[in-house]
């Protein structure tokens, strides 16, 4: 990911020189080396992959839009980012804050069931990874957070309880690399309003998020131990092997579903809840990544039409090698998404390629 100006080379510039001219195709061989961390962007913003899209979208509309008055005094991507933040803070403005089950209410009690799902637009969503923004392997020199650290769940839900400029003003500092002066002419404030705001910022979000990054515990566990948690895992569920399943959890793990505001906590509540509901259907797990975290897509089995259908998308938090939060995305549309089918033969074997710690 390049964090210098896009605009500097004769070949850009004639791609600029276009797209002015009404060439959209041109315009659209100019931002396609931003999409990929607008996006990501939009979503840090707003907590939400469908959310991001929209506010990825209007950026680019925007951006279409206000071109021929696009005069370079800065670079491209910081113009493009300007009109993404107030795209994200319009969208916001619009939209409920989203959160996790977690921190709507109290653990339930796994012998009265799952409630009532909630509206999908309460909860944050999964966010696919993107090679071309967590693979870039380049950090922005003043950047606090790592590129995967900043799309973490835990993360993401921390940004949620900022008030939108603040969010704002962390990301683009902390994530980004902008620098105080930059961030300030994006949202039209001062250095020193900026540099408040980041202060605040810091302090609340550093107050919600545990003291190791799933990224520093991923690289910890190292390739060939994820691999085998990962097989693992997946060969839990596959058989529904209630012991092996409640084995790889830490005795405080959380269990949550959005957009049913029920979860557990503990090792017990949660195997009740398993006996009980989720393992008396029969499951295919796929691995993804989602949010620099193990992540699974679930299929489960639908008799009536004899294979497994897209059921949602699991994320899992670790602590040292054992699962300390299983986040499952009870919603089937995200598995395409992930590049994935609506539907699985009985017979599609369960595979782990392409799981690592990512570094």
């Amino acid at each position: 990911m390049e964090y210098g100006s896009t605009g500097s080379t004769r070949q850009s510039q004639a791609l600029l020189e276009a797209a002015r001219s009404g060439n959209e195709q041109a315009f659209g061989r100019l931002v396609d080396g931003h999409t990929a961390e607008l996006r990501a962007y939009c979503y840090a913003m707003l907590g939400s992959l469908h959310d991001a899209e929209d506010a990825l979208q209007e950026t680019l509309l925007r951006a279409w839009r206000g071109l021929p008055r696009f005069e370079g005094r800065s670079s491209l991507r910081r113009w493009l980012y300007r009109i993404a933040t107030n795209a994200s803070l319009d969208l916001i403005a619009r939209r409920p804050k989203r959160v996790l089950p977690l921190e709507r209410g109290p653990a339930a009690d796994p012998g009265r069931g799952p409630r009532e799902p909630l509206l999908e637009s309460a909860w944050v969503e999964p966010f696919p990874d993107d090679p071309r923004f967590l693979e870039a392997g380049v950090e922005a020199p003043e950047a606090r957070y790592e590129q995967r650290e900043a799309v973490e769940l835990a993360f993401i839900v921390a940004l949620q309880h900022l008030p939108a400029r603040q969010r704002a003003v962390l990301i683009l500092r902390e994530v980004l690399g902008f620098s105080a002066r930059e961030v300030a002419d994006m949202l039209d404030a001062t250095v020193g309003s900026v540099t408040n705001a980041l202060r605040r910022a810091r302090k609340a979000v550093a107050e919600r998020l545990p003291e190791q990054s799933q990224q520093a515990t991923l690289r910890l566990l190292g390739d060939e131990r994820l691999r085998d948690l990962v097989e693992r895992y997946v060969a839990a569920w596959e058989r529904g092997d209630l012991e092996a399943i409640i084995s790889m959890l830490t005795e405080d793990a959380r269990f949550s579903m959005p957009p049913e505001p029920t979860w557990y906590r503990g090792r017990e509540a949660i195997e009740v809840f398993l006996a009980e509901s989720a393992l008396r259907d029969r499951w295919r797990f796929v691995p993804v990544r989602a949010n620099g975290q193990v992540a699974f897509a679930t299929y489960s089995w639908d008799a009536a039409r004899a294979h497994y259908r897209a059921s949602g998308v699991d994320v899992l938090t670790l602590r040292g090698a054992r699962v300390s939060a299983v986040t499952a995305f009870l919603a089937p549309t995200l598995v395409s998404q992930f590049g994935l089918p609506d539907e699985l033969p009985t017979s599609t074997p369960a595979g782990v390629a392409g799981i690592s710690s990512g570094h």
